[in-house]
This record gives C-alpha cells, sequence and structure tokens, in this order.
C-alpha cells in the first residue's frame, strides 16, 4: 500500500512540474495519496492533570468529580503541500472567550477554577478547502449536537456549565460524520413550521405509530417522555427509534411529579432520573423538559436553569387526553395552527395515533414543516437555559 501511495504520489508531482503550478483539485488528489489527515487531543482537567492524547474521534470524559479547564490539539499526517493549520478557542467560566489559538498550544488555565464552558475550532488556509474538523463536548451530563468547522459553538455560551468532555475529528470537506446520526430532511427557514409535542409516553403500540407517519412524511416530533416509562424492550427501542428518526427526546420528569411542589433537590432528582433512563434507551440526553401539567414558579424555573435546560409549554392543546376522541383531536389542530405553534397531544392513546395519522400529512400538505422544538427554536431567536416558551413566531 506505501508503494502505490509513493507511486500516486510521485505521478502527482510530475504533473505539476509539467503544469508548474498547484490546483485545489490536485491538491486534493495529492492529500488522498497521502495518510488520512486525524487529530490528537487532551484535557487539562481540575484538580488533577493532562490527559492521556486521544486518538481522532475518541470520546474523551474527564473523570468523576473533575471538568476541563485546558486544552489543546495537534493535526497528524498533514499533506506537505497543503497550506494551513487548526485552530480552537474555549470560553472560559467568568472570563469569556480566549484569542484563537493555533494547534500544538494550549487554550484555557492550568491552575485555579476556571472551567471551560464552550468550544470552537476551525482549519485555515489550503486546509480549510479539503477537510472539515468536527466537534462535541460533554456539558450537564450530555453531549452537545456535532458543530463542523466555525459554523456554531460546541457547549451552552454563557451558561457558566461546565464541559465535562470532548470529541473531535477530522473528515474530507463536507463528509458525514462518523457515529452522527444520518442527517435529517433539510429545513427552509422562509416556510412556515411548526412542532407537534406529545407527552406522557413512550407507549410503544401508539408511538410507533406516530413515528411511522412522522416517518413516511419527512416530518420530526418531540417526544416529552416520563423517565419511569422508558422501560422494557418495546418502549426503549420507541425512545431510540424516535432518536435515529431525528426526533427529538425530552424529559416530562421520572415520575410526572408537579414540579411547583418540590424543592430544588426533588426537582434536580425528577429531570437527572428521567435524562438517565432516556439516554440509556436513546443515546441522547434531553435539554428541554416539559414541568406535568404545565404547572411553574420562578423558584421552579431558576432550578431547571441550573441543570441547563429549558421549559416548553404549548399554543394549541388539543385536549386529547379529554376528549379521546379522533375528529376532534384533528380539529383543534388543523384550521387553527399557525406558523410557530407547538401543538400537545400525548403518546398514551390508539385516538391520538388515530389523530395523528391525518393530522400530519394534512399539515405537510397545506405547506407545513414539521420540526423539533429546538429546531424551531434555532431559527426563532433561539432557547435559553431556565426559560419558558409556549411558541416561536417568525
Amino acid at each position: 500500500m506505501k508503494r502505490v501511495h509513493m507511486k500516486i504520489k510521485a505521478l502527482m508531482l510530475a504533473l505539476l512540474v509539467f503544469t508548474g503550478t498547484i490546483q485545489a483539485p490536485v491538491q486534493a488528489i495529492i492529500a488522498r495519496a497521502e495518510e488520512p489527515v486525524k487529530i490528537s487531543y487532551q484535557a487539562f482537567n481540575n484538580p488533577t492533570a493532562w490527559s492521556d492524547k486521544q486518538a481522532d474521534d475518541s470520546p474523551y470524559t474527564a473523570p468523576e468529580g473533575t471538568y476541563m479547564t485546558g486544552f489543546q490539539a495537534e493535526l497528524l499526517n498533514q499533506p506537505q503541500n497543503v497550506t494551513g493549520g487548526l485552530t480552537y478557542q474555549v470560553e472560559v467560566g467568568g472570563t469569556g472567550w480566549t484569542e484563537w489559538t493555533a494547534g500544538s498550544v494550549m487554550a484555557g488555565r492550568t491552575e485555579g477554577d476556571a472551567p471551560l464552558t464552550a468550544f470552537r475550532a476551525r482549519l485555515t488556509d489550503g486546509l480549510s478547502s479539503l477537510y472539515d474538523v468536527c466537534y462535541t463536548v460533554q456539558q450537564n451530563g450530555a453531549w452537545t449536537p456535532w458543530v463542523r468547522n466555525d459554523e456554531g459553538t460546541a457547549g451552552q455560551e454563557g451558561s457558566g456549565l461546565k464541559i465535562t468532555g470532548i470529541r473531535m475529528t477530522i473528515v474530507t470537506k463536507g463528509a458525514a460524520i462518523p457515529g452522527e446520526k444520518a442527517a435529517v430532511q433539510s429545513i427552509d427557514p422562509n416556510r412556515p413550521m411548526i412542532a407537534l409535542t406529545f407527552d406522557d409516553g413512550p407507549h410503544a403500540p401508539v408511538t410507533n405509530r406516530i413515528l411511522d407517519s412522522l416517518e413516511a412524511n419527512g416530518g420530526r416530533a418531540t417526544f416529552f417522555m416520563v423517565g419511569n416509562r422508558v422501560t422494557g424492550k418495546a418502549n426503549k427501542e420507541a425512545v431510540a427509534r424516535m432518536a435515529a428518526l431525528g426526533c427529538e427526546v425530552a424529559n416530562h420528569t421520572y415520575e410526572h411529579k408537579a414540579i411547583t411542589k418540590l424543592g430544588a433537590e426533588g426537582i434536580k432528582s425528577q429531570l437527572a432520573r428521567a435524562n438517565d433512563s432516556i439516554r440509556l434507551a436513546g443515546g441522547v440526553s434531553p435539554v428541554l423538559m416539559r414541568p406535568p401539567g404545565g404547572a411553574k414558579s420562578d423558584a421552579a424555573m431558576k432550578t431547571v436553569g441550573s441543570m441547563g435546560m429549558s421549559a416548553v409549554l404549548w399554543s394549541i392543546d388539543t385536549l386529547d387526553w379529554k376528549t379521546k376522541n379522533k375528529q376532534k383531536t384533528i380539529d383543534a389542530v388543523i384550521g387553527h395552527v399557525k406558523d410557530g405553534d407547538i401543538v400537545l397531544m400525548h403518546d398514551l392513546y390508539g385516538t391520538t395515533a388515530d389523530a395523528a395519522e391525518v393530522i400530519i400529512p394534512k399539515l405537510k400538505e397545506m405547506g407545513f414543516q414539521l420540526v423539533t422544538v429546538s429546531e424551531l427554536a434555532s431559527y426563532r431567536g433561539g432557547i435559553q437555559p431556565g426559560k419558558v416558551y409556549s411558541r416561536f413566531r417568525p
């Protein structure tokens, strides 16, 4: 294999001599003839020390009770003829963002209580035209969505939540990220969109019928689940299927308890236990919660926010739990729904699945995009921990 690489490289170099120039397509061919470009990275954890160097696409998690205060990374196998490098910056709790730091140089600190709270990275010059750097961080016990280059930020900027893990990889330009879920249908921000939400599940016989309809119509929804119902093979598989289809898994407490009747520790327990159940089944930890009965208070929301979570209510209540009537549930949505609405239903009742099988294709026919709450919010001003949302109008 090495001989083949050497021959290919020799042919490409001969072409360069003949043409006297290096064009981007030629650079790409030579780059592919080399060993794949990879990234190696390590973290400094308070109050311990530097971690071992992590291989490309290897998730790193800080030891229990510690968190990241410093970070550094380097590229491996960079083609000699390709210019550019790796740079990154970190948000340090209490002080803000550092300057962009070149690869192999530390960003952050090794002394003092200064946790990293957000992260960005990018490639420069010729490398940026051939490769993407992709990354995710662990924060509040959950892995954040993957970010490609400096198109976004990994971690909740300004939240104060400590980063306790990181995972990075280098891929060829535009390639899929290893381990990332298959890309879901793209969203047109100029077209109307709504978020269908389902509470109190999972209940596999009903939940899977709703997922069938969403999948058939290219739609997604958000499922606010009760943690102690994420049990049994069928229900756990339904949660995994939600995540695989690009739906959003969300938290409805562990035992469907009113958070206004709980103290701070009780709320934290209900949310953390539900998050654990959902994460173990679906591989994703929720960042959104819905208070049972919609009951909320300033004190409760302060606790919710301290966990990096936001509360989501609704703008259309179908009352499907009360009527258990297919047509009444349909009528509550069709003819009333507007761009930016959040619709409340429950995936416990067969009549709700009956209605959803009509509502989902009808909304698509009406020109609505069926998106998750987080997707809707991302185009309509975003979501902040500890805040309450019921709609996202244009």
